[in-house]
């Protein structure tokens, strides 16, 4: 414990001396976040204080310093050269159970093929609320309605604008959505429906209703950020390339979803656009920063939405509302279109209703527009057959990973038996080191491109115009040095190379996704944002590999907490293995799906009796 208690900055001995087995002697640093959580008018007076010079360079020090920024990360000694960005080359690593996907293929082709990877729809007279637990509906249930006739895109649409329509009212005031336009969205699904009449629908994805997280390019809308003005600065004249290649497939685009502003938050409060709240709990919090996609995708409007994953944006709000959250390896989706706000640690994700409609987006919008000698292979999991997959071995960091409520690291632990017994899988424990080491030099990082890259706007704009909790962010973004910078990137080699050294014995790294489930929404955040650095940082512990490093990641509900509430457990994988983790998180999704259980706002889409 002398680390804790010493004023020196942190000495680290070389990554190769570092014991990563179960039996290490390493440190583990829980978070001890020194800050109480506040909102309101100390939120305003708190951001008057740090944009005060001088009084404000005093106050960030201390905050630093009492949160082990500076001795951890800015004043610390590494050995290891900067690595500047998490990008990885193709490994051809086996994979058990796949099936390979062409490269030149369109995003219409690799959709059909991802649709023959996944086992038979049950029973069409089966309802969402069958004995066998709740349901969500699918892409596939959506296309096998279409392909019938009983039901068209244009009376799904009307039906979700009728929904939308009602939760955003002053009843829920559910604040998913920052903008949707009705006539573009029946014009869509007038397109669709003319195609299934006429026997040529794209593909499986024809007339499916997909929602776009507010971070990224999709025509007719502006991009804000969740912000009031970087729609303006920063005009939309085109679809991201990830948006672009779902309507190429023939999705509904239905419209941009709320998000924490400038992605600088955890709780997707947002005092702009409305605050989104949980479907399983309207009185907590969805999660952040893609919490209008979790929340769309778990209240169902919609099986599939797009997030941005900076540092578990996805991933968090996804478990914290019950649903899917992938962020595939960095460089397998396209990032063009997407707000860099952080660029070597942001990506496009993927929030899903199932892990079976998460594969079939995720092979829609797979970038294939590199040369073929460059490209990496594109393997599709054939889930048929998730069962038969011998000696998966799961790496388990038992410190960290007990880290949690007890409700979490109870369900969490459970889920780990249920899959060693119904699928004969291994955990193995080793020692992840230098958590808190890597949280902290994420967050330098995110924290200081995001400044960067928003510089030039803030400078000429009314500081009125931006969130009070986020005016604080910017504050702390803007007052890293650039020794705390590269010592960061000294952390991210460190801990590259002790993942890699994992990766060796095990095929995926389990965690909890997040430490708690959602807390509550309280009403003096909703004009002003809240500082709840205690609750940020423990939905964050888990997040960080998947973004720092570049690593693909996925979280599936395992269960729920004595409240009710969703609990997430997440798979982090090897550089492009993205296959492997979708069988793990499906046979997860499997093992608990007779527990699924229904949010408190929900919408049946498919519900022929509301038609």
């Amino acid at each position: 414990m002398g680390l804790l208690f010493s004023s020196s900055p942190k000495v680290y001995k070389p990554a190769t001396e570092v014991n990563l087995g179960p039996g290490s002697d390493e440190l583990y640093i829980s978070p001890n976040v020194k800050a109480p959580r506040v909102a309101g008018l100390p939120v305003k007076l708190f951001a008057w204080v740090l944009e005060t010079p001088i009084l404000g360079a005093i106050v960030l020090y201390f905050l630093k310093k009492d949160n082990l920024v500076n001795k951890l990360v800015s004043d610390a000694e590494i050995p290891e050269p900067p690595l500047f960005t998490a990008a990885h080359t193709w490994q051809d690593t086996p994979e058990q159970n796949v099936t390979q996907a062409k490269p030149g293929l369109s995003p219409a082709e690799r959709v059909q093929r991802a649709l023959g990877c996944i086992p038979d729809l049950p029973d069409p007279s089966s309802s969402s609320s069958s004995s066998s637990g709740f349901r969500r509906w699918t892409i596939r249930d959506f296309a096998r309605a279409y392909g019938s006739g009983e039901i068209t895109p244009v009376m799904v649409a009307r039906r979700f604008l009728a929904a939308l329509e009602e939760c955003s009212g002053p009843g829920l005031n559910m604040a998913m959505f920052i903008s949707c336009n009705p006539e573009d969205i029946i014009r869509q699904a007038e397109e669709s429906t003319r195609r299934y009449q006429q026997g040529a629908a794209l593909s499986g994805m024809d007339g499916v209703l997909v929602a776009v997280k507010d971070e990224i390019d999709c025509l007719p809308y502006q991009t804000t950020g969740g912000t009031r003005w970087l729609g303006k600065a920063r005009p939309c004249v085109c679809d991201a390339a990830c948006v672009a290649q779902l309507r190429a497939c023939g999705a509904v685009l239905a419209g941009k979803t709320n998000m924490h502003e400038l992605g600088a938050g955890t709780s997707g409060i947002n005092p702009h656009h409305g605050s989104t709240r949980n479907p399983y709990d309207t009185g907590r919090v969805s999660g952040g920063s893609s919490g209008g996609s979790a929340a769309a995708v778990c209240a169902g409007l919609c099986p599939v939405a797009l997030g941005a994953d900076g540092g578990g944006s996805v991933r968090m709000p996804a478990a914290l509302c019950g649903v899917v959250g992938f962020k595939p390896t960095v460089g397998r989706l396209s990032n063009s279109g997407l707000l860099p706000l952080n660029w070597t640690v942001g990506m496009p994700g993927i929030l899903a209703a199932t892990v079976e409609d998460a594969l079939v987006a995720y092979a829609a919008m797979v970038d294939q527009s590199r040369p073929s000698h460059s490209q990496p292979k594109l393997n599709l999991p054939l889930l048929t057959t998730t069962r038969s997959m011998p000696n998966i071995r799961l790496a388990r960091s038992a410190k960290w990973f007990d880290d949690s409520s007890e409700d979490i690291r109870v369900c969490c632990d459970k889920a780990l038996q249920i899959l060693r017994a119904q699928y004969g899988w291994e955990t193995v424990e080793v020692t992840v080191p230098e958590v808190e080491e890597m949280r902290l030099a994420h967050y330098v990082t995110m924290g200081s491109e995001c400044s960067a890259s928003v510089a030039t706007y803030v400078e000429k704009l009314n500081k009125s115009e931006i969130g009070w909790d986020v005016r604080i962010a910017l504050s702390a973004y803007g007052s890293f040095s650039s020794r705390a910078y590269l010592n960061s990137q000294r952390i991210r080699r460190r801990q590259m190379y002790f993942h890699e050294e994992i990766f060796e014995t095990a095929d995926a790294i389990v965690t909890p996704m997040t430490a708690v489930t959602a807390y509550p929404l309280q009403d003096d955040a909703l004009s002003t944002g809240e500082l709840d650095y205690i609750n940020a940082a423990a939905l964050a512990r888990y997040s960080i590999a998947g973004n720092f490093l570049g690593l693909p990641a996925i979280t599936v509900t395992a269960g729920y907490d004595k409240a009710g509430l969703p609990v997430g457990i997440q798979f982090i994988g090897r550089p492009w293995s993205e296959a492997t983790l979708l069988h793990l998180a499906y046979a997860m999704q499997e093992a608990c799906s007779k527990d699924c259980r229904k949010p408190v706002v929900h919408y049946d889409l498919l519900n022929k009796e509301e038609y």
